[in-house]
């Protein structure tokens, strides 16, 4: 059972998550990166899976570095195969599978366009990577789950679902629709379904698609008035994956310094 432990009673909460398997997607850096690292830390076995193969190796080794477990994995999470090896690399290397994180999205490199014009053919990778991506992992991933008594899902939405923001916005919409439809689907399996919707969070792909004369703005618009951290955002993953959040499911968490208000 996963537990959160405190070493006195004024330190922060710890999660220790040893003996359980973890599998992140788009882990080769940014987000997803901290993500691997932070259940690794918190004693997880982790598979960090990216479509670049060698960024996964070399997170996957810097966490091994710091004493932690982790085994590379190229992953195409649009890609049904590739997922479903993916799923069996995570058995095969660590015996089981109990959390799976879909992060993996095209965002650092994504294309400017309107949902009139934009391309039919890069908008259908766009959508089979950024939203049916994590409709792909978790059916390859929940054979492996469920045999191990169940365990938890983390999709990575976005603010973005809320406001305008083209072919990305409605990838993370549906993203949270799957989320909420994939909690009743595997609820009667002891697997839950949650959600983390970021808000601006400085990362290199971040800064690549939004330039600091475009983020000041956007920052300015916060109740927190400063741009996010990965570090912001690993507790609230740690926690939907842990037993604490055991009775949590089909829900979307913003983590965004109180860009968005939902009453």
């Amino acid at each position: 059972m996963t537990t959160a432990r405190g070493d006195d009673a004024g330190s922060m909460v710890q999660f220790d998550f040893r003996g359980r398997v973890a599998i992140v997607t788009g882990a080769g850096g940014g987000i997803g990166q901290a993500y691997a690292e932070a259940l690794a830390g918190a004693g997880a076995a982790v598979l960090v899976a990216d479509i670049d193969g060698d960024r996964a190796g070399r997170v996957a080794a810097g966490i091994r570095t710091g004493g932690g477990t982790a085994q590379p994995c190229r992953v195409d999470v649009a890609d049904p195969a590739s997922a479903r090896d993916m799923a069996a690399a995570a058995v095969a290397s660590f015996g089981s599978l109990d959390y799976l994180v879909n992060n993996a999205a095209i965002f650092g490199a994504m294309q400017f366009d309107l949902l009139l014009t934009v391309d039919w053919a890069y908008l259908e990778r766009f959508l089979s990577v950024n939203l049916l991506g994590a409709l792909n992992c978790t059916r390859a991933c929940r054979p492996a789950m469920r045999a191990a008594g169940g365990g938890a899902i983390v999709n990575q939405s976005s603010t973005a679902a809320y406001l305008y923001a083209g072919f990305y916005g409605l990838a993370k919409a549906g993203v949270n629709s799957l989320t909420q439809q994939l909690a009743h689907e595997l609820g009667g399996q002891s697997i839950r379904v949650n959600a983390i919707a970021p808000g601006p969070v400085d990362t290199e792909a971040a800064r690549t698609v939004v330039p600091p004369e475009l983020m000041a703005p956007i920052v300015d618009g916060l109740a927190i008035k400063r741009q996010g951290s990965t570090a912001d955002l690993v507790g609230m993953c740690l926690f939907l994956l842990s037993d604490r959040a055991a009775w949590i499911t089909g829900q979307i968490f913003n983590v965004d310094g109180g860009q968005v208000f939902r009453a």
